[in-house]
């Protein structure tokens, strides 16, 4: 600790100085935003669908993002400066079209999973496709497609960063109104909500989120679904409590996964979506046995 601390606040390089200002801080930053974005994205889309199953990596959301980031990557190479909105895009697409087509359907809470199951397939088929007719992709694809925390730069997390705080910041101030629109439609609307607007506004929102944590993350599942889960347990639904909770867990978790996947096999490093997915899975799994018969999934 002592020596991280003079290489830090003195003015000289060292070796110490260059590991941490170009690795360790961006991976840093990295985890706790990837695990802030995707944790109140999960929030949000939770509260829309009505639905507690929901999250990024469940409902298409991640594999919309991941699309449109290979596409960009394979087809346009020079404007790797875009990524961001890239993934911004695929997740409002998948989003919209999961809604649309559990909407079409009668939009009942299991319609959504199941409609975004399909849409996720549908998508990542595309990617595969892509890798296959694209093969030098010019990036890790590997590391995208699992989800990894290591080798991003700086840049690409300062580029990222605003649009992910921007995302916070308008969930903590409607955070009220999205407790309303759970109420039911009918109610919200009784209320004076404008239910169109707002649901809207939110689905918008935990695209941007979502598309944000996955530009320099990759595919990592499961953060909207363990930490709103472990949120609600300790203050319940009010998502005025929620969202500020869930910043905190969501860095903490995806940070913990993190020093895991770097220590579990040292020297050799899992990727971090490996980790997620061992914990997701399960967890998964043991939230569809708790809701069986339950009218929560009719």
């Amino acid at each position: 600790l002592g020596e991280i601390l003079r290489a830090v606040f003195s003015g000289e390089e060292s070796t110490i100085k260059v590991i941490i200002f170009n690795l360790r801080l961006p991976r840093l930053l990295q985890g706790v935003l990837a695990g802030v974005g995707l944790s109140v994205s999960g929030v949000l889309l939770q509260s829309v669908t009505g639905n507690d199953l929901a999250s990024p990596s469940i409902i298409g959301v991640n594999a919309g993002s991941g699309l449109f980031t290979i596409a960009l990557a394979a087809f346009f190479p020079g404007a790797v400066r875009y990524t961001p909105a890239a993934a911004f895009l695929g997740a409002l697409f998948a989003v919209f079209a999961v809604y649309g087509i559990a909407r079409k359907t009668g939009a009942s809470r299991m319609t959504i999973v199941l409609s975004g199951v399909a849409v996720s397939s549908f998508l990542s088929a595309f990617t595969d496709a892509i890798l296959t007719f694209v093969p030098d992709t010019q990036m890790n694809r590997m590391a995208f497609l699992i989800g990894s925390f290591s080798g991003v730069s700086m840049d690409q997390v300062r580029f990222a960063a605003g649009y992910i705080l921007f995302g916070v910041a308008v969930s903590v101030v409607l955070s009220y109104d999205m407790n309303v629109l759970a109420l039911g439609e009918e109610t919200a609307a009784a209320l004076g909500l404008r239910t169109g607007l707002y649901r809207m506004v939110f689905l918008v929102t935990a695209a941007l989120l979502a598309g944000s944590a996955v530009s320099f993350s990759g595919l990592i599942g499961f953060v909207g679904l363990i930490v709103p889960h472990a949120g609600r347990m300790l203050v319940g639904q009010d998502n005025r409590y929620l969202i500020p909770l869930c910043v905190l867990l969501g860095g903490a978790f995806t940070l913990g996964c993190d020093i895991i996947a770097r220590v579990l096999f040292a020297p050799f490093e899992l990727p971090v979506g490996i980790v997620m997915s061992f914990l997701g899975g399960p967890f998964f799994i043991y939230l569809l046995l708790s809701r069986k018969g339950r009218k929560s999934l009719d």
